[in-house]
């Protein structure tokens, strides 16, 4: 039977009940009492309905509880069974609804977590401000790159692209998007990175949340993945110039041979002197090829402990050089060959710039936050670089030496960012250039 059955035959018998009693009353108290025996039957009339609907009550009011619940964004609440089937079916139904909001609340909540550690964690700087320029949200980047690390939640974006780069300021001040290059070397964005010029990226997007315009601006520094792409663009080139060169090259040692063999039995100088031209020639060409193709084919590097103590005792056999902090104490995990490679080739440089024999220096500086590694610094105090050779020193094929291929300093480049580090470059106050190497442990 249904629960509205279940109440119109309550409400029938209660009211039976009442006109039953009402009318003996009034058999036995006479005419004088009848509104008497009304009063009285109206009275046990709402005591039996009350008695008969106090289950319905109670779970009307448990069911609007838990909706306030609902509203207050508490899913928590369940309602317990009843013996009356309906009414466990509309709490059965509640309870199914909570369990399914609690598991989709929990579902939302969990990827917010995941989405704001993406956006903490990235590199681009994204900032979150209202039509009054108020900072509402900021990331992890563009703290360090406003406030050192400092929360600038609350702040007017003024206020803290005051002491910024004059290109960056403008880029932020203006509504444009695109592209725009800073002077790192003359306007001091970074230490990490002086003597480049870095170029970044703007992008501008506006919505609407709580009858509230909100501005969203990302910043992305585009400069390694140019020089990614740039440095990948050479690797192309120098590969396919080798390949053509080891195809022409070979076949003249082997006519070059050929030709000694044939004309062994003359006795001719000038002609035993252009043999050896040529299989001189061949062979500078051949060892020419190979320093490219060793930077084109650089491999990924094959991590292990460092021994620092070892890797200095063979860098100063090769170079001489005064280290001038202690050695890392932490282990760092590092292809020791390549690094063995781009400490020689940096020091070599160091030799050749005019400096004094014992001007050379080295310093390690061990780094835990907010990435463990380590920080080499190579001192000279030569004739330093023009602004002009700095910009370019680290792209292949360039050199100011006369005997020079131009693949020392790439080739640094290279193995440092194959370890997911960068390499920065910056002439001294005093005298000098100075190297920096970042070598994160990962």
């Amino acid at each position: 039977m249904s629960l509205r059955n279940k109440l119109v035959l309550s409400n029938l018998a209660c009211t039976l009940v009442s006109l039953l009693l009402a009318y003996g009353l009034w058999q036995w108290l006479g005419d004088e009492s009848v509104w008497a025996a009304v009063v009285v039957s109206l009275g046990l009339c709402f005591l039996i309905s009350m008695y008969l609907t106090r289950q319905l009550g109670e779970s009307l009011q448990a069911l609007e509880v838990g909706l306030l619940n609902f509203k207050d964004n508490e899913f928590s609440v369940s309602l317990p069974e009843y013996a009356e089937p309906q009414l466990n079916e509309l709490a059965d139904l509640y309870n199914q609804a909570s369990a399914k909001l609690r598991k989709e609340r929990q579902f939302i909540y969990q990827r917010e977590l995941m989405l704001d550690k993406v956006i903490q964690n990235s590199p681009n700087i994204m900032l979150l401000v209202d039509d009054n320029q108020r900072i509402i949200y900021a990331n992890d980047a563009a703290r360090h790159l406003f406030n050192q690390g400092i929360r600038i939640e609350g702040m007017l974006l003024s206020e803290l692209i005051a002491v910024l780069p004059s290109a960056l300021k403008q880029a932020l001040e203006s509504e444009h998007e695109g592209l725009f290059s800073i002077d790192a070397n003359g306007e001091g964005l970074s230490d990490d990175s002086a003597g480049e010029i870095e170029t970044w990226h703007i992008s501008r997007g506006q919505f609407n949340q709580n009858n509230q315009r909100h501005h969203l601006i990302l910043l992305k520094q585009l400069t390694k993945e140019l020089n990614r792409q740039e440095v990948a663009v050479w690797k192309k080139v120098i590969r396919i110039i080798s390949h053509e060169l080891n195809n022409s090259v070979a076949p003249i040692a082997s006519m070059v041979n050929s030709g000694r063999v044939l004309t062994k039995d003359f006795d001719n100088e000038r002609l035993a002197l252009i043999f050896d031209t040529i299989e001189n020639r061949t062979a500078h060409l051949s060892q020419f090829i190979s320093h490219y193709a060793q930077f084109a084919k650089l491999p990924l590097p094959k991590r292990s402990p460092v021994n620092w103590d070892n890797l200095i005792e063979q860098l100063d056999q090769q170079y001489r050089f005064s280290l001038t902090s202690a050695l890392p104490q932490q282990a760092i995990a590092l292809d020791c060959v390549q690094l063995e490679q781009a400490l020689i080739n940096l020091l070599k440089n160091a030799h050749e710039s005019g400096t004094d024999k014992d001007g050379v220096t080295m310093a390690f500086l061990e780094v835990s936050h907010p990435l463990t590694g380590v920080m080499i610094t190579i001192e000279d105090n030569g004739l330093g670089m023009s602004s002009e050779v700095l910009s370019q020193a680290l792209l292949p094929f360039y050199s100011t030496k006369q005997s020079g291929t131009g693949i020392g300093l790439p080739l640094c480049r290279e193995i440092v960012e194959a370890h997911g580090g960068h390499i920065t470059m910056q002439n001294r106050k005093e005298k000098g250039l100075s190297v920096k190497l970042w070598l994160p442990n990962e």
